[in-house]
């Protein structure tokens, strides 16, 4: 027998909820570790002798995917969508700041559109998301489609 899920169901959310995810420091090992995984190894991230000459910041950075990728994982700490969500269906993204090394970011994500779809059981609905630092800086933003279940899929 399976779990039932212990996220929230398309008719559970309103458009204008908003939740604030737990934070997350960036280390140096994320950084190194990222750019393992993807290959993007720029000395804008990997690099901190090339930064001090040549990078605007002056120090190295983290990726801006990084930063996106601990988003998504950080919403999912929520348990909004556990066993709810279906499918990412798109990411628009805008980058608008920097992650430095030892930055703690959190994220808020806001439903901004919900809407049924022609197949039984299923929903899409919009997330406005925001990646804030500890200073209180936006350092990307952006809308994460999203499909997930309805209740009347039970």
């Amino acid at each position: 027998m399976t779990d039932r899920p212990r996220g929230k169901f398309y008719e559970e959310l309103e458009i204008g909820d908003e939740f604030t995810t737990p934070a997350r420091t960036i280390t140096e090992s994320d950084i190194v570790m990222y750019a393992a995984l993807t290959g993007d190894c720029n000395p804008v991230h990997t690099d901190e002798e090339f930064c001090r000459e040549h990078n605007i910041y002056g120090r190295r950075i983290g990726h801006g995917l990084l930063g996106l990728a601990y988003l998504d994982g950080l919403i999912f700490r929520l348990g909004l969508f556990d066993g709810t969500g279906l499918a990412s269906l798109s990411w628009k993204w805008d980058f608008k700041g920097p992650i430095f090394i030892g930055d703690t970011l959190h994220g808020v994500t806001k439903i901004t559109m919900k809407r049924e779809t022609k197949k039984p059981g299923r929903a899409i609905i919009n997330e406005h998301v925001t990646l804030v630092n500890q200073r209180g800086e936006t350092i990307g933003e952006g809308d994460h489609l999203n499909m997930i279940r309805m209740r009347l899929a039970e």
